[in-house]
C-alpha cells in the first residue's frame, strides 16, 4: 500500500472513478486534467498504474478502446465491475449486499439516480473522490475478494484496465491471509446463479 493522505486517495479515486467509465469524449477531453492529477500523486503503485493506463489510452484511438471496454466489461462476466456480483451472483443476497451501499451513500448524504447499481466499482470511487473516504475504503475492503478478482481476470485478459484496478487496490491496506483465501474460494466456486430481479440503484447525487 502506498502511504497516501485522504485528500490523495481522493484523487487517485477521482481519477480511477473516471478512467472506469465508458471512453466517450467526455474522458478523452479530460485527458490532461487528468495526467495532471496523477502526476501530483507521490511516486509509488497508484501513480504508476494511472500513468500506464492514460499512457495506454493517449496511444490507443477512442474507437479501439471503446471496443474492448464493451467487449471486456459488457461480455465477460469474470470481468465485473460490480463488486457484489462475485460473491452473490443474481441471488436474493446480493440485494441484501445492494442495500448496505446504498445506506453508506445516503449516509454520507448522497442519493443515487440514473438506474446505476452502488456497487459499480466507479461509482464507489466517485463516492470516495467526493469525500467519504472512510465509506467507499470500508466497501471496498468488505467487497476486497471480488475486487481481487477483477484485477486477476483484467490481467489474464491482458487488459489495460487492470492497470487501474491495481491502483484502487494498492490505496487499500495489504490483503490479509482471510482475504486472500475468500478470493480462492470465490475464484474456485464462481458466483451463484440464481437469476432474480433486483430494484435499480443509481448513481450518486449530492443532496448536502
Amino acid at each position: 500500500m502506498t502511504n497516501l493522505g485522504d485528500g490523495e486517495v481522493r484523487t487517485a479515486h477521482m481519477v480511477a472513478s473516471v478512467l472506469l467509465g465508458y471512453p466517450d469524449d467526455t474522458l478523452y477531453d479530460a485527458r490532461q486534467v487528468l495526467a495532471e492529477s496523477v502526476a501530483a500523486l507521490p511516486g509509488g503503485e497508484v501513480r504508476r498504474r494511472l500513468t500506464a493506463f492514460l499512457g495506454h489510452m493517449t496511444a490507443t484511438a477512442r474507437a479501439d478502446l471503446a471496443a474492448h471496454y464493451v467487449a471486456t466489461f459488457d461480455f465477460k462476466r469474470r470481468c465485473c465491475l460490480y463488486l457484489t456480483y462475485y460473491a452473490y451472483g443474481d441471488t436474493r443476497k446480493r440485494g441484501a449486499a445492494l442495500l448496505r451501499f446504498k445506506h453508506a451513500f445516503r449516509s454520507s448524504g448522497f442519493e443515487l439516480t440514473d438506474g446505476e447499481l452502488p456497487d459499480h466499482l466507479a461509482v464507489v470511487c466517485e463516492l470516495s473522490a467526493r469525500g467519504a473516504v472512510r465509506e467507499a475504503r470500508r466497501l471496498l475492503l468488505e467487497n476486497r475478494p471480488g475486487l481481487e478478482l477483477l484485477r486477476k481476470a483484467l490481467q489474464a485478459e491482458r487488459s489495460p484496465y487492470a492497470d487501474v484496478v491495481a491502483a484502487v487496490l494498492a490505496t487499500l491496506p495489504p490483503a490479509d491471509l482471510r482475504d486472500q483465501e475468500a478470493a480462492l474460494r470465490l475464484a474456485a466456486q464462481g458466483p451463484p446463479a440464481e437469476e432474480v430481479g433486483l430494484e435499480p440503484y443509481a448513481v450518486m447525487e449530492a443532496t448536502r
